[in-house]
């Protein structure tokens, strides 16, 4: 063993010490591992930051973006509502829910596919009766399998990837990861649904997730497009039903009715105040096809906007006349696609206290929609924005970053938190999914490379406003940007050094005894392993080299144990911390740290059992 070998090897060692330890984030190490390898002079100052500038680390980039599109458009809410089944046991729902976290992962950031589903997978449990963790593991588990699919569904592969174009100079394509990998997501789904869920623990949730607010009473507008236009208000019962909401009243000109008649045929325009969980807004304005009153409302009629309708539902001969002040009138639209939603508790000190949205001019002064309040089960009679606030009332308010900072400073609200509350929006969904569309097609077919590719389509995010330039760079998860771009040129180290040479050997000679189909088990094995307690993405980096190296000794092809790597990285199923998606359902489903190897490790079992062989039979040895 050399001496820069040893430099190597202990380095390495120091860096899955940490990573195992978790006192520091990922992307600590991997930049502190890359400066000891500069230091030690075992990568070129002039390299270091070459990895940076991988073809992997920016198509990860540009498909986090995307998906975060896809996420914010509301494209993903729709397939939900179609795929999930209503009224079905707990077996098929599972397998829809975990069916569709497959699906969306070979095309989006699993993590945004499992956020997107999480609040869907509470919900079906609790219908059926279960509790939430044996729903939750299934769909995260299901979204983890659907990423070794296809070259974007997670980072390892892209890594795998790009350590292939090097050591052959051809990439894998866009779907050469798919008749390996969609048989094994295909049979992993399968068994999660069928018997799987069965073995989660029974936990209780640990506590609420974030802050409840309780429900939310919002306006919405009937549009003249709308499905319901022509029907009562008993034919939309069902519907409201299964969203857990209920109209509370309805407007329709200067007239409103505090507890409309179910019989009422409702008209375009209408606008029905309705009391809906926050979870469920999105989807009921979506089915219903209603908008929020916030988002259309304009200067009609001489003007109406911060003044209020009428409130009366006994007095229709009400005046109805509104003064219009200048401010009104030069009321100007808000650019949705430069907003956010924000949730601001009122404090009990706020001068906000005893005033409306119309009082204090939210809309023309702060550029600031009210979209809905929640308090606490308690209604008012009054339309939203001339309902005097009270304190502990939490608004939802739509507006700037800037515009929503600044009213929470100066009339003491706290601000709770961004709410994933997805608006839909048609055209945005539609574009979102065409421009995702396209940069797949892209690359799948070799028309460009997969990072040009993907790069195209976020610019033509930006370009056709799908989503502001802004938000782009808040897509983008750098922590495990920075990641890979530091252990790429560790991991190029490893190879140059010849460690990986080194520990290929003593794993051939130790276990292997020379047999390459007892090798690609171990590969295989020993990446599942590490990946359980390290970032599968720095799993991918560390067991490439090692991978190549071993296929070289032995005298075949390397592409089956690089793609024995991919699997095994994304293949986390026995702690908490192995993935991103295991701790994201920690506390919702009310799990310990030991709970996740009772599903995850026949799970890992049955992946073995199912890619070896197929990895021999579509990469021949």
């Amino acid at each position: 063993m050399s001496f820069e070998q040893l430099l190597i090897l202990l380095v390495l060692l120091v860096t899955v010490i940490l990573f195992l330890w978790g006192r520091w984030r990922h992307d600590m190490v991997a930049m502190a591992a890359l400066l000891a390898c500069v230091l030690a002079g075992l990568t070129p100052a002039a390299e270091a930051f070459s990895g940076f500038g991988h073809p992997a680390v920016v198509t990860v980039a540009c498909v986090l973006v995307l998906s975060r599109a896809l996420q914010t458009s509301g494209a993903i809410d729709a397939l939900v509502q179609r795929v999930v089944p209503g009224a079905s046991g707990p077996t098929v729902t599972i397998a829809a829910l975990t069916g569709l976290a497959a699906l969306l992962s070979a095309v989006m950031n699993n993590v945004g596919a499992l956020a997107l589903l999480m609040p869907v997978a509470i919900l079906v449990a609790q219908r059926q009766g279960l509790q939430p963790g044996r729903v939750l593991m299934p769909v995260a588990f299901g979204s983890i399998l659907g990423g070794m699919t296809t070259l974007i569904g997670t980072p390892p592969n892209l890594i795998v990837s790009g350590f292939r174009a090097e050591y052959s100079g051809n990439s894998f394509g866009m779907f050469d990861f798919t008749p390996v990998g969609a048989a094994v997501a295909v049979i992993g789904v399968a068994f999660v649904a069928v018997l799987g869920w069965r073995l989660v623990p029974a936990r209780e949730r640990a506590g609420v997730e974030g802050f409840e607010t309780g429900k939310y009473l919002t306006e919405a507008r009937v549009p003249a497009d709308s499905k319901i236009v022509g029907k009562t208000l008993r034919d939309i019962d069902k519907v409201l039903e299964d969203a857990d909401a209920q109209v509370t009243g309805l407007i329709r000109g200067q007239l409103r009715l505090s507890i409309p008649s179910s019989s009422r045929v409702l008209r375009a325009g209408d606008i029905l105040e309705i009391e809906a969980e926050p979870e469920s807004l999105a989807q009921l304005l979506s089915t219903l096809g209603l908008k929020l009153e916030e988002d259309v409302r304009e200067l009609d009629n001489g003007g109406e906007d911060e003044a209020g309708t009428r409130d009366d539902s006994d007095d229709a001969d009400a005046d109805t006349d509104v003064d219009v002040d200048a401010d009104t009138v030069r009321t100007r639209a808000i650019d949705s696609a430069e907003t956010t939603l924000l949730e601001l508790a009122v404090l009990p000190s706020s001068t906000l206290i005893g005033r409306s949205a119309t009082d204090i001019r939210l809309r023309t002064r702060y550029g600031i929609n009210l979209l809905a309040f929640s308090r606490q089960g308690r209604r008012s009679l009054r339309r939203l924005r001339s309902t005097a606030v009270q304190p502990g009332d939490v608004l939802l308010m739509q507006g700037s970053p800037e515009s929503l900072s600044g009213f929470a400073s100066e009339f003491s609200c706290v601000p709770l938190a961004e709410r994933a509350i997805r608006i839909p929006d048609r055209r945005n969904a539609l574009l979102s999914a065409l421009i995702m569309g396209g940069a797949v097609f892209g690359a799948a077919f070799g028309l460009l490379p997969a990072a040009i590719s993907f790069a195209g389509g976020v610019l033509a995010l930006m370009v056709l406003r799908v989503m502001p330039p802004r938000l782009i760079y808040d897509a983008v998860d750098w922590p495990v940007i920075v990641l890979l771009g530091a252990l790429i040129p560790v991991a190029g180290a490893m190879a140059t050094t010849g460690a990986a040479d080194l520990i290929a050997r003593l794993l051939l000679d130790g276990l292997a005894q020379g047999s390459p189909v007892i090798a690609l088990v171990i590969v295989l094995v020993v990446t599942m392993t590490l990946s359980d307690f390290m970032n599968n993405a720095a799993t991918a980096a560390v067991m490439c080299p090692i991978a190549l190296s071993a296929a070289a000794q032995l005298g075949v092809s390397g592409d089956s144990f690089l793609m024995a790597v991919a699997i095994g990285a994304s293949c986390a199923f026995l702690t908490p911390i192995g993935h991103q998606n295991n701790t994201l359902i920690l506390g919702p489903g009310g799990f310990k740290f030991g709970d996740y190897w009772r599903l995850g490790l026949p799970l890992e079992i049955l992946v073995v059992l199912v890619s070896v062989p197929l990895l021999l039979r579509v990469w021949p040895l």
